[in-house]
């Protein structure tokens, strides 16, 4: 299912023209990259010290990593090597939202994982687990959002991207 819904946003976003797309992606209709190797998740998860949720294993084995769309207002998605923990590539915002107004925020960015929009206005981020009785958080995260937008997981994040680019049409 996520990567029929990866391809149609991919036709969707090559159609509306919203970002600059390469021959190649414009002559397969996709906006992904090749997979990523097992091996290279593993090697990432290792780096890391946690275990990734599947369903995210899931989409770096249909595309390791995924174009920017609607215009940038979505974030670019990383390759796996290129994933970290959100305070090892962006300290200040987790810096700002640790004042103690923002605390709650802060203390879940502190341990975020940031999958998407290294350098760009808006973040895709994975939080994991307390416990084992929680799920991991999945967040877009942006300064013009005012915030978190939550999600219930990547399908549900893919699916109304969809959606949107449905409604814009």
């Amino acid at each position: 299912m996520l990567k029929n819904v990866l391809k149609r946003i991919s036709q969707l976003s090559i159609k509306a023209g919203d970002s600059i797309f390469s021959k190649e992606q414009i002559e397969s209709e996709w906006i992904g990259n090749e997979p990523a190797e097992i091996d290279a998740i593993e090697t990432t998860e290792k780096n890391l010290g946690i275990k990734l949720p599947q369903d995210y294993k899931d989409f770096l084995l249909i595309t390791n990593g995924f174009a920017a769309i609607r215009n940038n207002t979505q974030p670019r998605f990383e390759t796996v090597d290129c994933i970290d923990y959100l305070i090892n590539i962006d300290s200040y915002v987790v810096e700002i939202y640790n004042q103690e107004s923002l605390k709650d925020t802060g203390n879940e960015l502190a341990r975020a994982i940031l999958i998407g929009g290294i350098d760009e206005e808006q973040y895709f981020l994975l939080i994991p687990p307390k416990s084992p009785e929680e799920d991991w958080k999945y967040w877009m995260f942006a300064s013009w959002l005012a915030g978190e937008y939550p999600y219930k997981n990547l399908i549900d994040y893919f699916t109304n991207v969809l959606k949107d680019l449905e409604t814009e049409g």
